[in-house]
This record gives C-alpha cells, sequence and structure tokens, in this order.
C-alpha cells in the first residue's frame, strides 16, 4: 500500500449508504432519484434524470406494444403494420443515444481500469477528473457534429416511406442523448472536484469493498 493510499479520506458512511443505494437499482424508473450535488447542480443532475427516464420508459414501452401488435396482426390477421419496422428503427435510435446518458449517470459505461486501479489515491483522483472532463468534451463535440448533421438532413426534406413523416424526427435523439451525456460527465467532473471522495458518476462511488473485493 502506498502512502497516498494510506491518507485516502474516509468515505462518510451516508455517502456510501446513498451509493449503495444507487447501485443496486436496476430500474430504468429513476423517480426517486436524489443528487448528490448542491444547489442549482443537482436541480440540473435531478432534471437530467427525469428526462432520461421518460425518454426511456416510453421508447420501451412502445416498442414492445408495437412488435406485440405487428406479431398478433400478422399472425392472427394475416396483415403487419405497414410503419412497424421503421416506427422500431425511431425507438431504437431513442433508446440507444438516451441510455448513453443513463448509463453515464450511473457509472455503467465499460471502463479499462487495470492501470487506473494500480494507481495510488491522489493520482487516480486527478485522473478521474482528467477523464469525465475529457469525455464531457468529446460528447459535446459529438453533439454539435450530430445536430449539424440532423439540420442538414432536415433542410433536404426527406421523408420515411412508411411513417410519411420527416427523416430528421427520428435522428433527432442523437444530439440531445449526446448533449445530456456531455453534461453529466460535466457533472461528474465538478462532483469529484468538490468532494473528497472518487466517483465515476455523480451517483457512483469508485472503490472496493474490503471483504469481498468488488466494486461498490
Amino acid at each position: 500500500m502506498t502512502q497516498d493510499d494510506k491518507h485516502a479520506p474516509e468515505t462518510d458512511p451516508d455517502i456510501l449508504a446513498a451509493a449503495e443505494i444507487g447501485a443496486v437499482d436496476e430500474d430504468i424508473d429513476d423517480s426517486q432519484y436524489v443528487s448528490g450535488l448542491p444547489g442549482i447542480l443537482g436541480v440540473i443532475d435531478v432534471a437530467i434524470a427525469r428526462i432520461e427516464a421518460v425518454l426511456l420508459a416510453t421508447g420501451v414501452l412502445l416498442m414492445a406494444v408495437n412488435t406485440s401488435a405487428n406479431v398478433l396482426g400478422r399472425y392472427v390477421f394475416g396483415q403487419s403494420i405497414f410503419f412497424s419496422e421503421e416506427l422500431n428503427q425511431a425507438l431504437i435510435i431513442l433508446i440507444t443515444f438516451a441510455g448513453i446518458s443513463y448509463a453515464a449517470r450511473h457509472g455503467r459505461h465499460i471502463r479499462m481500469s487495470a492501470f487506473f486501479d494500480a494507481m495510488p489515491f491522489r493520482m487516480r483522483k486527478r485522473m478521474m477528473i482528467l477523464i469525465a472532463a475529457v469525455t464531457s468534451a468529446a460528447m459535446l463535440l459529438l453533439a454539435w457534429y450530430s445536430l449539424d448533421y440532423v439540420l442538414a438532413q432536415a433542410s433536404r426534406g426527406r421523408l420515411l416511406p412508411a411513417l410519411q413523416i420527416p427523416q430528421w424526427w427520428i435522428i433527432v435523439w442523437a444530439p440531445l442523448g449526446f448533449f445530456l451525456t456531455g453534461v453529466q460527465y460535466a457533472l461528474t467532473t465538478i462532483k469529484n472536484i468538490i468532494d473528497k471522495d472518487i466517483w465515476l458518476s455523480t451517483s457512483t462511488l469508485e472503490g472496493y469493498d474490503d471483504s469481498q473485493e468488488e466494486e461498490v
């Protein structure tokens, strides 16, 4: 154990309990989500959580209903829903880009942490701030480029063959998802700056259980 690890700050029991509650929450519904950030930052964090919950729940439910109705129509009435495939494509895009923000807020994106875990506490703290800040900048840049792409598609006036709606309507979720993810990582950066512990996200504490060596 290094000198830095020996002086790693003790985690507040209340903070640890809140992080553990968030870690075992496997549901999309974040109606009980409580942000660990102060003031207006906490309001923004909770607002993003509500937006994600609505988008994901709506997308999943509509996809389930659409798929079930299409199967029922095909095998019972002998007639498929002509716009079912296009609708599912639109919903997949919605769920995908709303999901990246949800995963970021719960610290569930894939991490290559072998070298990170071997670092002393202070170095891990600095690295987490840098990682979150760079990721936030990358997501916001992708949001800008994807918005430019959406505007280009909107200017062409193309319609979906079956639904007969503008094509850009179903890809508008890309810039929104990237933007929310960028904001989420920005909040994670701030969380790591103002708090003594290391946070994978605003609600997920980085660390290991001493008895089982599992991430909490």
